[in-house]
């Protein structure tokens, strides 16, 4: 998971509206596939909101409204499941934070559960 950190943290650092959507799309299915098998408690949450995530950025053209609120919801979530993580504590808590401010609070947000129910990326296995 250390490459995915890397890349993500590089995108939020950079400016994720220097990042190409689909670039973050491709970075949204490493993320599913690597919480796929993840019986964490919080993870399906997280899974389903990347599935939201990654429809909008494979969009020709995202709702940034939308993305916004994902990206802070994802980043609220990452936050929390980061102390109940065997290992990656500190990355997961950097990447929560980043994700957080980059965000953009909507309390209002709805939640996509077809998107959460069809991560594209099949699980990958070791």
């Amino acid at each position: 998971m250390a490459v995915k950190f890397a890349g993500t943290m590089n995108a939020i650092n950079r400016g994720l509206d220097a990042t190409k959507p689909t670039k973050g799309a491709d970075m949204v299915e490493d993320w599913e596939a690597a919480l796929a098998d993840s019986d964490v408690s919080g993870a399906k949450g997280i899974l389903r909101d990347l599935g939201s995530l990654r429809k909008q950025l494979e969009k020709e053209t995202p709702d940034a409204d939308r993305v916004h609120a994902l990206l802070h919801r994802l980043g609220t979530a990452t936050t929390k499941i980061a102390e109940k993580a065997d290992s990656s504590q500190e990355k997961l808590k950097a990447l929560g934070q980043a994700l957080t401010e980059a965000g953009e609070d909507t309390p209002d947000e709805e939640e996509d559960i077809e998107a959460a129910a069809s991560p594209k990326r099949a699980r990958k296995k070791a």
